[in-house]
């Protein structure tokens, strides 16, 4: 039987209270925790299943939508550069064979191309390389090569419109492709959210490329579940995201992610999305999440984890996760189990999205893990 007071001590612990001796949840938390979180699953999860079954009968009358590329025009971002994003935007289409290239990728790539160190940033869901503008003009001044690319789906790259051509697989060839294409070493990997799933199982696969990792707010789910409430937070955005599907509210996701949003930042967020058909790999993204053990990326998600305890042994590791962040929270344990000898640090006061929320603190703590002074 799952043992309930096990979870509230886990899940729990740094919000119960000590009184004479006996730990003591607030009335608050408790409701919140026990009540509201499981109801409004059920009701994502209901909605999700009436979303279903009128797509189904929808597909006997509407004719089926054709996958296309579409390109997010360029004067949609037009307000970046003020907002600290004034980088030289750069452009590739990558061979996959026979002729046939991928989408068209864009990324940032700064500094001089002999510097000491290549720092490589990669996005999660459903942000782009604009998340990381705080941080690269101080890895910069470090004397360091900076780049970050935007996933097929995101950001200034191109977009499919059709969700099923969003897969880990093709995520992960995209990346390998550009970093061959860029002939690039000695990485140092910097990865939050969906970037640490996709970034570090390329990392497994190219691992003569890399020489740091820098994970945050991250996870290798092997779709094993955790009972405890700790994962609700996760399976209510998953269902969210299945039931919104391409009207994903992508500007109402970044207000509510951000400790002090302002609207000019959370337009540039949204930018990369002028209407549903350019959401199809936002919408994609949640899905992929495996919450099975016999999903093809838990596969992935588990050799990942082997090679990591394997393989990165000894080499240089820094496991940075904010205390704010319900998404991820608890799997900063997971990977020091993995890599027991990294270095940590716990960022105070941020989110989900610690780069905006304090994109200069980590830089400096990356500057300094770097130059082994972490």
């Amino acid at each position: 039987m799952y043992n309930y007071l096990q979870d509230v001590r886990e899940y729990w612990g740094h919000k119960v209270l000590l009184q004479g001796g006996v730990a003591m949840a607030s009335t608050k938390t408790l409701v919140k925790r026990w009540l509201v979180y499981p109801l409004v699953l059920l009701v994502l999860l209901f909605l999700c299943m009436v979303k279903e079954v009128l797509v189904e009968l929808a597909s006997f009358v509407l004719p089926r939508r054709t996958n296309a590329v579409v390109r997010t025009p360029d004067h949609r971002f037009g307000d970046v550069g003020r907002l600290g994003y004034a980088f030289e935007p750069n452009y590739v289409d990558l061979p996959i064979g026979g002729g046939v290239c991928l989408p068209r990728v864009h990324y940032i790539d700064e500094g001089p191309r002999d510097a000491k160190e290549t720092i490589l940033c990669l996005h999660g869901e459903p942000s782009w390389s604009f998340l990381y503008r705080k941080m690269v003009p101080g890895l910069l001044k470090a004397g360091y090569r900076v780049i970050a690319p935007d996933f097929i789906g995101f950001g200034k790259s191109d977009k499919y419109t059709d969700m099923e051509q969003y897969t880990h697989e093709m995520h992960k060839m995209t990346l390998r492709l550009l970093l061959n294409h860029l002939k690039v070493g000695d990485v140092t990997l910097v990865c939050q959210d969906w970037g640490g799933l996709v970034g570090l199982s390329v990392v497994r696969e190219m691992p003569h490329i890399f020489s740091r990792l820098v994970i945050m707010n991250t996870g290798l789910p092997d779709g094993t579940i955790d009972l405890g409430l700790s994962f609700l937070p996760f399976l209510m955005w998953r269902s969210f995201a299945r039931l919104f599907g391409t009207l994903l509210p992508v500007y109402d996701i970044f207000g509510k992610a951000f400790l002090n949003p302002d609207q000019a930042v959370l337009e540039a967020y949204a930018a990369p999305f002028p209407s549903r058909e350019y959401k199809a790999g936002a919408a994609q993204w949640p899905l992929l999440v495996p919450i099975h053990p016999y999903n093809p990326v838990s596969c992935d998600m588990q050799a990942t984890r082997e090679f990591l305890a394997a393989n990165w042994k000894e080499r240089p590791a820094l496991i940075m996760f904010s205390d704010r962040d319900p998404i991820t929270r608890g799997q900063e344990k997971m990977f020091l189990k993995l890599l027991p000898h990294a270095s940590t640090k716990t960022v105070v006061g941020a989110q989900h999205f610690l780069q905006e929320d304090k994109g200069e603190e980590l830089t400096t703590h990356i500057i300094s893990f770097i130059e082994g002074k972490l």
